[in-house]
């Protein structure tokens, strides 16, 4: 593998129909993404430096909360990463690893981790059976995000959290530049080829839609450096992570094609030591599910004991206007 980190800032077949889920939410082709990370699974430890880069700041999240998580699943765990992050953590006693691909769940398991397959879309677990539901690049390939979210939070205890990490909109915004270009230079005409993002502005909006409080987005960006263009594709085939979009070309993608984008990306982006960046933005997301028992809630407007002037050691001065 020639990737490297060299500086940290900071979704072939029919789509299975979800009973509510409307066509225009159908962007993934998710038999596909299940079946080329069946096919990744075997290697994936191999290709794994994201995503236990990504696991360990998300775990380390946990750090700052005084508060016991004692079962705690680990939702699109491939090998279990973040599972291994977890476990110790905040009390954790247990936790269960969770992948629609049935290889990586056994991986999973093999690694030591109690473990299921499963498809994220349609959650198997008990209403408030779990203390936390934690996941790490493995959302950016749901299709009904809003449904998922609220099927996490029904799963989750009251004051239960919700920890995850997915992959943001300006992921592999170079390749996504190039490959556009090559298919115009070299066929003629431009399909999907890299899978949509959410932003942070749509996961916040997401989480306060299925419920959850004290919602948390925020973001960085990791860059990672590469030979060539060729090496980054056969990377994010080794993730388990090549294009799955609904509306693609089907078939193998023309050699020539690949070569240009591979031209392009070396004019266009390559460092002075010849090196290429690919950029991933990660996301992440905390909430919890309400408790009026233990959260702290907002004071009501006028409520204050101490007025803000007086803790600056300011002078207050009336406009003479008074909100409506």
């Amino acid at each position: 593998m020639h990737a490297c980190f060299t500086c940290v800032i900071g979704r072939a077949g029919a789509a299975r129909h979800i009973p509510g889920m409307s066509d225009s939410m159908l962007v993934f082709d998710r038999p596909s993404v299940r079946a080329r990370r069946d096919r990744a699974a075997a290697g994936f430890s191999g290709f794994s430096f994201l995503k236990r880069e990504v696991a360990a700041r998300l775990a380390d999240r946990l750090d700052g909360i005084n508060r016991r998580f004692p079962l705690a699943l680990d939702l699109g765990s491939h090998h279990g990463e973040l599972a291994a992050e977890l476990a110790g953590r905040n009390g954790i006693e247990r936790v269960i690893a969770a992948d629609l691909s049935p290889g990586m769940a056994a991986a999973a398991r093999a690694a030591g981790h109690p473990a299921l397959a499963l498809d994220e879309e349609a959650l198997p677990f008990a209403a408030g059976s779990l203390d936390l539901v934690a996941s790490c690049l493995s959302l950016h390939w749901v299709n009904d995000l809003p449904g998922t979210f609220l099927q996490i939070r029904q799963a989750l205890k009251p004051d239960g959290l919700f920890l995850a990490a997915m992959l943001g909109g300006t992921t592999l915004v170079e390749l996504r530049e190039v490959m556009a270009q090559a298919e115009i230079d070299v066929e003629g005409g431009l399909s999907p080829r890299l899978s949509p993002f959410a932003d942070v502005r749509d996961a916040g909006g997401l989480l306060q839609r299925a419920g959850f409080a004290l919602p948390v987005v925020d973001s960085d960006w990791l860059e990672v450096t590469y030979d060539n263009a060729l090496a980054l594709m056969r990377d994010l085939r080794g993730m388990g992570e090549t294009n799955a979009h609904l509306e693609r070309r089907k078939g193998f993608t023309k050699r020539a094609t690949l070569l240009r984008a591979a031209e392009l990306y070396q004019e266009r982006f390559a460092g002075p030591d010849g090196r290429i960046p690919a950029t991933f933005q990660v996301l992440y997301l905390t909430g919890w599910v309400p408790d009026a028992a233990t959260q702290q809630k907002p004071l009501k407007p006028g409520s204050a004991a101490a007025r803000l002037a007086e803790a600056l050691g300011g002078v207050e001065v009336s406009t003479g206007v008074k909100p409506n």
